[in-house]
């Protein structure tokens, strides 16, 4: 016997160093869900390109950035309320309240950056509703967000039924203008953007400060862990709950705006079931559904995902009503996912 190993102090050193580089090797169980989400995402285009021969062409990737845009944005809006064991009904009635007033305006002439503004101020406006009635009527948020949704539809509805045209020459349509990263004339294949794909790029890199770099974030995680212990750690619970409800309300107006501009139009039926495709983005990239764990970035993956299965489904001559049953079937075995992995990180 070595005098290295007959020492127990040396033994105690050598298990404390064993064990202490042990963690390096591990993966939170956490991150599976955003795993898994990257790695569908990944085989999704995989398969594609194998079967259709599109899904790598620069023009897939420029209208799968451009046409959802609008969708990443959402997702950015409902992480946060999810972050904190909440929810966002009312994003996709506030696009559509957004886009018939924006879209209304524009046709009396007024000038698009006040339309814009007005547009975001009306977001910000349902916003601070719903965050009110969380936090000043003690109204759980599903029940607080379904009321602003309906409210919001209402008056969406009372504006107007028709599909309302923009007018032409109205200086909002800029936001669709097509910028070319790539041109490439020989095979009429160009990697393009528009602002609506760099707003949404704002706004992911936004929310990721927010939640990662700042007390606020810091504080929306605490309140998804525990809402008790954070408010008895001092911090800003009533705050932060309601810059919660004015950002994501806010996000929701802006996604109208990209929206709108990107096809020339808006009724007051647009956004039906937007919400849930925000839900089903957020839950698919790996956000707790219960709160205290979740990233943006993975939302827009989730977003990705989401964006992907209506042109896969439509390309394998699947019916549109299908497109739902895939994406709840792929909502609910995240969800699983999510609770087999909570299971195991609390056993550990």
């Amino acid at each position: 016997m070595t005098s290295a190993t007959a020492n127990p102090a040396t033994r105690n050193n050598l298990k404390t160093k064993s064990r202490a580089k042990k963690p390096a090797l591990r993966i939170n169980t956490q991150m599976i869900p955003t795993i898994a989400a990257v790695v569908i995402f990944i085989c999704m285009i995989i398969m594609g390109q194998a079967l259709f021969g599109t899904y790598t062409s620069l023009g897939f990737i420029s209208s799968l950035f451009i046409d959802h845009a609008y969708l990443i944005i959402l997702a950015v809006a409902m992480t946060l309320p999810v972050l904190t064991g909440g929810i966002d009904l009312s994003i996709g009635a506030i696009v559509a309240i957004c886009g018939v007033v924006g879209m209304t305006l524009l046709n009396q002439g007024v000038n698009s950056w006040l339309v814009i503004v007005v547009m975001l101020l009306i977001g910000l406006a349902f916003g601070a509703i719903a965050g009110t009635l969380i936090e000043e009527f003690n109204m759980q948020p599903f029940i607080a967000t379904l009321s602003t949704m309906f409210l919001a539809r209402g008056i969406a509805a009372m504006i107007s039924t028709d599909s309302l045209i923009a007018p032409e020459n109205n200086n909002y349509g800029w936001i669709a203008t097509t910028i070319k990263i790539i041109d490439n004339p020989k095979i009429k294949n160009d990697l393009s953007i528009n602002a609506g794909v760099i707003i949404a790029a704002i706004v992911v890199a936004g929310g990721y400060i927010l939640l990662h770099k700042t007390r606020t974030g810091r504080t929306i995680y605490a309140i998804g862990g525990s809402r008790s212990s954070a408010e008895l750690m001092g911090l800003p619970v009533k705050r932060t709950q309601r810059i919660i409800y004015l950002t994501s309300g806010t996000l929701a107006a802006l996604a109208a705006i990209v929206y709108t501009a990107n096809i020339g139009s808006a009724k007051n039926t647009v956004g039906v079931g937007w919400e849930l495709d925000a839900v089903a983005s957020v839950v698919i990239g790996g956000t707790i559904v219960t709160g205290g764990f979740g990233y943006v970035l993975g939302s827009v993956i989730g977003a990705l995902v989401r964006s992907t299965i209506d042109p896969l489904t439509s390309d394998f001559g699947v019916p549109s009503e299908w497109t739902t049953i895939v994406v709840g079937l792929m909502i609910l075995i995240f969800v699983v996912l999510q609770r087999a992995v909570t299971a195991v990180g609390k056993k550990e």
